[in-house]
């Protein structure tokens, strides 16, 4: 492997997942309503548990730190002085939309002086009257250190077959500065090929590596706590016949499961797992997955990064998906229930750069 695709493997499996997959496109026509829903007109999806890269592209920017501008006594974040907080995603400049770091940098260094800065924070808009300084290249700057954009890879937890709507992950994809989840303008789905283990350790969570083939398979529509939801070009064909009824309240219960992952170049295979401590009140954390097969741990050490989202399967019933590895030990970690995955579903028909 040269050294680009190596680099970027080990970029993409600390974001998030795992895997690679071709999508085949098949027909949802082909496919009656009747064959996916049951006589109590239960919700049937596919369980999938294929990975999936994905590109997200933000809605503004985020500031992942402030930083100070100048030397001396004097130097300072101009950003941080007019009230601006790390976190917040700055959508326009002096009325302008500002999508990319590197739009950002160009607006602050083309206008010196005050700037009306408008950004996001919990869900409302703040606009700051915030006056730029010189920096140490002799260009202004507001004193802010910004991302726009995230990549990773995930797995797929199910697929809507009827309109191709699919969701992943079973968390969001969050700034790993600020923790707050990645603002989404727009997003795509790639082919990923899987290329390394790195098996799961006490005090060390393993990870899958893979990188991007360049193939897209679909696009993303939305970013959540519940996980990404997107819709796929076509369904793979593999998994057309993998359906169940999701499961809703007070089906998942505590003891054996299955997962079903795709860790290796073998494909997607079902594990054996043990669910315990039931918390249907959560939002994400709902249960507790302990992997109990013996051929996962063998190869994996048990869940590690790149299984999240890998569909969870308990007396027939879709129940949810892997969402989480606990640190001390790896073969244990957090479930999510599915209905809460299928809550986002329904409403959805880079390096910092310093400015």
């Amino acid at each position: 492997m040269s050294k680009t695709k190596k680099a970027a493997a080990v970029f993409l499996a600390a974001l998030f997942l795992s895997f690679a997959v071709v999508i085949l496109p098949v027909s949802a026509a082909d496919m009656t309503r009747d064959d996916y829903m049951t006589a109590e007109n239960q919700k049937m999806l596919i369980a999938a548990g294929v990975p999936f890269g994905v590109r997200l592209h933000t809605d503004g920017v985020i500031i992942v730190n402030l930083t100070k501008v100048g030397s001396g006594e004097n130097a300072g974040s101009p950003a941080r002085d007019a009230g601006i907080c790390k976190g917040d995603v700055i959508i326009s400049i002096n009325g302008e939309r500002i999508s990319s770091a590197k739009a950002l940098c160009d607006i602050v260094e083309k206008n010196g002086g005050e700037l009306s800065v408008t950004v996001k924070r919990d869900g409302k808009e703040k606009t700051f009257s915030v006056k730029s300084a010189v920096g140490a290249d002799g260009k202004y700057k507001i004193g802010v250190l910004a991302r726009d954009n995230a990549a990773g890879i995930g797995t797929v937890t199910f697929i809507d077959p009827e309109t191709g709507v699919f969701a992943g992950l079973g968390h969001g994809i969050c700034d790993s500065e600020t923790g707050a989840l990645v603002p989404v303008s727009y997003g795509t789905c790639e082919e990923v090929s899987l290329t390394e283990i790195i098996k799961g350790k006490r005090g060390e969570p393993g990870e899958l590596r893979g990188f991007f083939t360049g193939h897209k398979t679909g696009k993303i529509l939305k970013n959540s706590y519940a996980g990404i939801v997107g819709a796929l070009c076509g369904i793979p064909e593999e998994l057309a016949s993998s359906v169940y009824p999701a499961a809703g309240k007070g089906k998942v219960h505590s003891g054996k499961a299955k997962i079903i992952a795709t860790v290796d170049g073998g494909g997607r295979a079902e594990y054996e797992i043990n669910i315990s401590s039931v918390d249907e009140s959560g939002g994400q954390k709902n249960f507790t997955v302990e992997i109990t097969d013996e051929s996962l741990i063998a190869k994996t050490g048990g869940i590690v990064q790149g299984m999240s989202g890998s569909p969870i399967i308990q007396d027939g019933y879709l129940v949810g998906a892997v969402t989480h590895v606990m640190v001390s030990d790896p073969t244990k970690g957090y479930g999510i229930l599915i209905e809460n995955m299928l809550s986002e579903t329904a409403s959805s028909e880079s390096a910092p750069i310093a400015a």
